[in-house]
């Protein structure tokens, strides 16, 4: 199914923007590079995220308050995972199938059921540390 065909006009604008950066941006970042065009509100920026989520087009990486992109296709419900530079702020999303196994057991074990799991490592991407030697 082609989600992207369903996008309102702010919707793709702020796909767009995302895509172009690159690189995590939260609302009023987001909000800095559209200027000028239809949207002139942070509310209006947070309906298109809400719904880009909702998509699985963006990821919003909780522990930066920012959104991104989505990189891969993975499966719905399985966990989005993302490597954090601290220093360059490089995101790398990336899937790995332990990770999936792994939570989908100590959910069962714990009686838990998730709706929804990312997760965020954070540390020096390859380069920076390269750097700091």
């Amino acid at each position: 199914m082609n989600h992207r065909a369903r996008l309102t006009p702010n919707q793709e604008l702020i796909w767009n923007a995302l895509l172009a950066a690159g690189t995590p941006l939260g609302a009023y970042a987001l909000l800095e590079r559209v200027k000028g065009g239809t949207m002139k509100a942070p509310l209006q920026v947070y309906r298109a995220l809400d719904k880009l989520v909702a998509l699985g087009l963006v990821h919003r990486l909780e522990s930066l308050n920012a959104f991104v992109a989505c990189a891969h296709h993975h499966k719905e419900d399985g966990p989005a995972a993302f490597a954090i530079c601290e220093s360059c702020g490089q995101v790398e999303e990336f899937t790995e199938a332990g990770v999936g196994r792994g939570l989908a057991q100590w959910s069962k074990r714990n009686d838990f059921q998730p709706r929804k799991i990312t997760v965020e490592l954070r540390g020096l991407c390859g380069e920076c540390q390269e750097g700091s030697t």
